[in-house]
C-alpha cells in the first residue's frame, strides 16, 4: 500500500500526540508525521507550506494529506485554526482531509464543525477509526498502481 505524503497531529496533550504518532507509525500510514501543541503553530506551518516559504531541501516541511485537530487548546483553539485554514488557497487545501479529533460531544461543538469541510471523531484514535478514514478518503488512491 502506498503511504500518505504526511500527517499533522494538533493537540495540546503531548501524551495524546505521542500515542497517536505511535499508532500511525505502527500502522505504517506515513513516513512524515508532525505534531503541534496549538492551532497557531500548526497554522503557521501550513501557511509557510502553502506559500512555499521554506527551504525545499528541508525534509521537515511537507503538504499533509491528513490532519487531526483537537478543539480545546490554548493559544489558538481548533475552531480558530479552522477559520484561518479556510482562508488558505483552495488549491492547497484540495487533497487534505481535516479530522476533528476531540473528547467533546457537546452539541454546540458538533454543530459548529458542520460549517467546515471536516470529519468529526471522538478520542481516542484507534486503528478501526483510522482504517475507516483511509477507506473513505484514500483507499482508491493508495491502492492504485503507480
Amino acid at each position: 500500500m502506498k503511504k500518505l505524503s504526511g500527517i499533522l497531529l494538533i493537540d495540546d496533550d503531548e501524551t495524546t500526540n505521542f500515542l497517536n504518532q505511535r499508532l500511525l507509525n505502527r500502522m505504517q500510514v506515513s513516513e512524515h508525521i508532525h505534531t503541534f501543541v496549538n492551532g497557531k503553530q500548526a497554522f503557521d506551518y501550513l501557511y509557510n507550506v502553502s506559500n512555499n516559504n521554506y527551504e525545499t531541501s528541508n525534509q521537515d516541511y511537507f503538504k499533509p494529506e491528513l490532519i487531526f485537530l483537537d478543539i480545546n487548546m490554548p493559544v489558538m483553539d481548533g475552531f480558530e485554526m479552522l477559520d484561518l485554514y479556510e482562508r488558505l488557497d483552495a488549491d492547497f487545501r484540495k487533497g487534505i482531509v481535516m479530522v476533528i479529533l476531540t473528547t467533546s460531544t457537546h452539541p454546540q461543538d458538533t454543530a459548529t464543525v458542520t460549517k467546515y469541510a471536516a470529519e468529526y471523531i471522538t478520542k481516542p484514535l484507534t486503528a478501526d477509526k483510522l482504517n475507516t478514514l483511509i477507506k473513505k478518503y484514500f483507499s482508491k488512491r493508495l491502492t492504485d498502481k503507480v
